[in-house]
């Protein structure tokens, strides 16, 4: 048996071997001393490029307002839009130019709105009649038979005059508030252009109140329901028959139906509150001595009720700007694009925003002064002409204060947007249930006077009728001209029963009469009105 000899190591076999390991092991240390190194170096580098980016993040951070500037903005007919104007609105110019001015405002919104322009010598016509013939008149303190049919006669043309100069200087408030409703965001500016055609109603209203010869509380009551009841039957009437002429049917949205005839039902209610709890009451106790402080507790509750509505009012105004503004907007830009010329309105000039702050000074002057002509000039029309307070009141006041409105309304209609009509046409009325009525009871309660919400039973009645046959025809969010033709006759009858209603016996406000006879006829309908109404 062989066996395998150990292997001998000698001196050289022996420093070999050693030699080996020393080299293993000190190639294994450099290894880790450059691993050791590079690890270093890349902690390093990493702090060194982080400590870049921050630097890098914070000169950015830095220098954001200069590499992130806003790119200018071109409307579509290349105007630069100016920061804080929306493009629709831009009209590529500042300040005032004059001609651009004039030549704007006689064009106007429409075609329609346009010819109302030529109407403006009667304006100037009523300021003359006024200055130049009743002033030297007035003054003079006993008039002979002639003077005094002079005198009347210049009486009645001031107040013809005054009556159609009122529609162009309205119609010069709507164009001026509608051309600055299409710099600001389009549900701002609705609201912002239907409170502009209010104006002429708040003016009418305080000047009715606080103007010569005196206040025409019973004017003004006829008035607040009139003009409801012009937007209503009238102008939205108008709406549905022009736009279902050229159109089978026209649609609008829930949003703007529901919500708007709903607040007019409430809105409404809430007017007529003061006008049921006193005719509920006269039938329950006649005697005549009753009657002061039962008048009395009516104030009481028409200036509740009119802190009330202006609360809604601020409700319903925030409802449609901050809680559901994107839901309006919508709607309202998709109505936009239903208008088959809207590519020729964008093209028109625009006024720019010196111009709409003149024009509005301008129409504002115009309106005021023709209210107050109206205003005189009533007392002559109902004591000589035997005009009642109700067809003055309910049917040509309002004609007038809203023409601009209702001229704007029929326009959209026709150019199918029905949601922007019905937005100008239900806003108005909303505002002037919640807005204006509550607001000429609280100027004459600071001013003394005995301005309540207790209308006349004729007057209340039409009203919620009004409010509920409208609600029915937007129920189906459908339109067509017979619903139209139905709401514009209802509202002629209405026009020929206020030409017959007989005015208030002296001492009345609208309360029944004096000696208390009729007011137990007046009490059982005002309480079937309730009745009908509450359910």
């Amino acid at each position: 048996m062989t066996t395998r000899p150990k292997p001998s190591y000698g001196p050289d076999t022996n420093w070999h071997h050693s030699g080996a390991m020393g080299i293993f092991k000190k190639r294994r240390t450099e290894q880790r001393s450059m691993t050791t190194h590079n690890e270093k170096s890349s902690v390093h580098d990493a702090g060194v490029r982080h400590s870049e980016g921050r630097r890098s993040r914070h000169s950015r951070e830095h220098q954001q307002p200069q590499h992130h500037l806003q790119l200018p903005t071109y409307n579509h007919n290349g105007h630069l839009v100016t920061k804080g104007i929306q493009p629709d609105g831009e009209s590529g110019r500042s300040w005032f130019h004059p001609w651009h001015f004039v030549r704007i405002c006689w064009r106007s919104t429409s075609t329609l709105s346009k010819w109302t322009n030529i109407l403006w010598p009667f304006t100037i016509a009523a300021m003359v009649m006024h200055f130049g013939y009743l002033e030297p008149l007035s003054h003079v303190e006993e008039m002979d038979e002639e003077q005094r049919e002079l005198y009347h006669r210049y009486e009645l043309w001031t107040f013809i005059t005054a009556y159609i100069g009122m529609v162009p200087a309205a119609n010069l408030v709507g164009f001026a508030g509608q051309e600055l409703a299409r710099k600001i965001p389009k549900v701002l500016g609705v609201l912002l252009e239907t409170t502009f055609g209010s104006i002429v109603e708040i003016i009418l209203f305080m000047v009715l109140l606080c103007g010569k010869p005196g206040p025409q509380i019973a004017v003004i009551r006829a008035a607040i329901l009139g003009s409801i009841l012009a937007n209503l039957l009238l102008c939205l009437g108008l709406c549905f028959t022009v736009g279902g002429i050229f159109r089978p049917q026209q649609v609008f949205h829930e949003a703007i139906s529901e919500v708007g005839s709903n607040l007019m039902l409430v809105a409404g209610l809430g007017l007529i509150i003061p006008t049921i709890f006193y005719n509920s009451l006269t039938s329950r106790y006649p005697d005549p001595t009753t009657l002061p402080a039962l008048y009395g507790k009516t104030l009481s509750i028409s200036r509740a009720a009119a802190i009330v509505l202006l609360f809604a009012f601020c409700v319903y105004v925030f409802f449609q700007m901050r809680s559901h503004h994107g839901l309006y907007e919508d709607i309202l830009e998709a109505d936009e694009e239903r208008d088959a010329d809207r590519h020729k309105d964008m093209q028109k000039d625009k006024l720019t925003l010196t111009e709409c702050i003149i024009a509005l000074g301008i129409a504002l002057t115009f309106v005021s002064f023709m209210a107050i002509f109206l205003v005189q000039e009533i007392e002559y029309l109902v004591q000589e002409r035997g005009v009642s307070d109700a067809l003055i009141g309910l049917i040509l006041v309002p004609f007038v204060e809203k023409a601009a409105e209702h001229l704007t309304a029929i326009d959209e209609a026709y150019d199918n947007q029905m949601n922007f009509a019905l937005a100008h046409v239900l806003g108005a009325s909303v505002q002037t249930a919640l807005l204006n009525a509550p607001l000429v009871v609280i100027v004459g309660w600071g001013l003394d006077y005995d301005m309540s919400l207790n209308f006349e039973l004729f007057d209340a009645v039409m009203l919620i009728l009004a409010i509920i046959v409208v609600g029915n025809f937007l129920r189906d969010e459908k339109s067509d001209y017979l619903e139209g033709a139905l709401c514009v006759l209802v509202y002629i009858l209405i026009a020929v029963s206020a030409y017959y209603y007989p005015n208030p016996i002296d001492g009345e406000e609208g309360e029944g009469t004096a000696s208390g006879e009729g007011g137990g006829a007046e009490g059982e309908v005002a309480k079937m009105l309730a009745r009908m109404v509450m359910g």
